[in-house]
């Protein structure tokens, strides 16, 4: 052990006469270890949202959307051929996309209509614990044959306010009717609920269903058409790349966006948080801070005959400087780990015992999301020790500047 090690070491254990000053520096250590707590726990949680609402957007919505400018796509196999060709893609479907209300015997709401391809890879939900979406609307192909009505997905917040189940006939209203001479007349079809699915976001429980395309052709007279082409990508943070790259492909008038760009309000809305929470939570670390430096300036105080005599026997300033930005760095060091294990534990008690319930009409989720990133404690942690080293600064700078013959003199 170095001299100065073992002198910071020595001041460290401070003698009952110095009881206050040990009491600030548990102040201060405790101070750090909250405000890292805290830190990784928040960070954490808007890590785990920023997550969570991607994996569960990208599971509904396509990574790239594909449609024509004012009209509809009449030339499906052609385009999807086309697409196709471009690297990076997985897979290409045509879809339709409109507005409908659905009414039951027991209430009547309004919907997003979404109908796709069952024979083509669909999104990945789930109806149910184990049936793909697209399992079920080609299930409920074969049952229109006995009598029922074509099949329709609905979500859970649908389902509960139409007082539905699986099998339970549903009609579905579209404005977008034949002409007549007048007015125009909506057109009326009757489902039968082949499924409910639940994705765990009020947005889309609450709004998508889903059937058959043929059956939304039919019903919307649009035969042999679709709204657009979803794609989905191999790399989802290539997605602009690759729509640019399909546009350059198919020319106009198709025009393609991307999920960052279907989305972008959202994910912004969701860093400028996590960025302003991180910037508020270090100020905790920052009062922590202030009181590793009132420690080690009352400790200066304390010892100002001790620093006189180092130096008298040899003790350099540089000596001097290094033995208190020691022990503000223990201290902060301390403070730090003890701050990590405890927000580590927090957030896996979190994530593993869900106990927190949201509600999930205001924050799209019904669970406190949890997300512990590597980088981000190595982050939190780095800037902690840093503010603690800044801290030391000017209590170690006055105790090498003190003169030997004033410390022995007035000490």
């Amino acid at each position: 052990m170095s001299f100065t090690w073992f002198v910071g070491a020595r001041y460290l254990r401070a003698r009952k006469k110095q009881a206050f000053i040990s009491l600030i520096t548990f102040l201060a250590t405790a101070g750090i270890a909250v405000g890292v707590m805290a830190l990784i726990v928040v960070i954490a949680v808007m890590t785990g949202f920023e997550s969570e609402l991607q994996n569960r957007i990208l599971g509904i919505e396509s990574h790239v959307l594909v449609m024509r400018y004012g009209e509809s796509v009449s030339d499906i196999e052609a385009t999807a051929a086309q697409i196709s060709a471009t690297d990076g893609i997985l897979s290409v479907t045509p879809f339709i996309y409109t507005q409908v209300m659905l009414r039951s015997p027991h209430g009547v709401t309004g919907a997003v209509l979404k109908a796709l391809d069952p024979s083509l890879p669909g999104p990945p939900i789930f109806v149910g614990k184990n049936m793909a979406l697209v399992d079920v609307l080609a299930d409920a192909a074969a049952s229109e044959s006995d009598g029922k009505g074509p099949g329709l997905v609905v979500g859970r917040v649908t389902a509960e306010r139409l007082k539905v189940a699986v099998g339970d006939p549903v009609y579905l209203i579209s404005p977008l009717g034949k002409a007549a001479a007048a007015n125009q007349m909506p057109t009326v079809m009757r489902f039968s609920v082949a499924g409910i699915f639940e994705t765990g976001m009020n947005e889309y429980d609450g709004a998508m269903s889903f059937v058959r395309l043929d059956v939304a052709q039919r019903l919307l007279q649009m035969p042999g058409q679709a709204t657009g082409l979803e794609v989905r990508v191999a790399d989802i943070y290539q997605a602009k790349a690759i729509a640019e790259a399909i546009v350059a492909r198919v020319g106009f008038p198709y025009w393609a966006r991307d999920w960052m760009e279907m989305n972008r309000n959202l994910f912004s809305m969701l860093r400028l948080q996590k960025t302003v929470m991180y910037i508020i939570l270090t100020l905790i670390v920052v009062v922590a801070a202030f009181n590793i430096a009132s420690a080690l300036i009352m400790m200066v105080m304390e010892k100002t005959k001790d620093i006189a005599i180092l130096k008298t026997i040899g003790a350099t300033n540089r000596h001097i400087r290094r033995i208190f930005v020691f022990k503000g760095l223990v201290i902060g060091s301390l403070g730090t780990a003890i701050g990590g294990v405890l927000g580590f534990i927090l957030c896996s008690i979190l994530k593993h015992y869900p106990f927190i319930k949201l509600p999930g009409d205001v924050y799209f989720l019904t669970t406190l999301p949890v997300s512990l990133q590597l980088m981000d404690v190595m982050t939190i942690g780095l800037s902690t020790v840093v503010i603690c080293f800044l801290a030391t600064l000017y209590p170690a700078a006055s105790a090498s500047a003190l003169d030997p013959v004033d410390g022995i003199r007035y000490g």
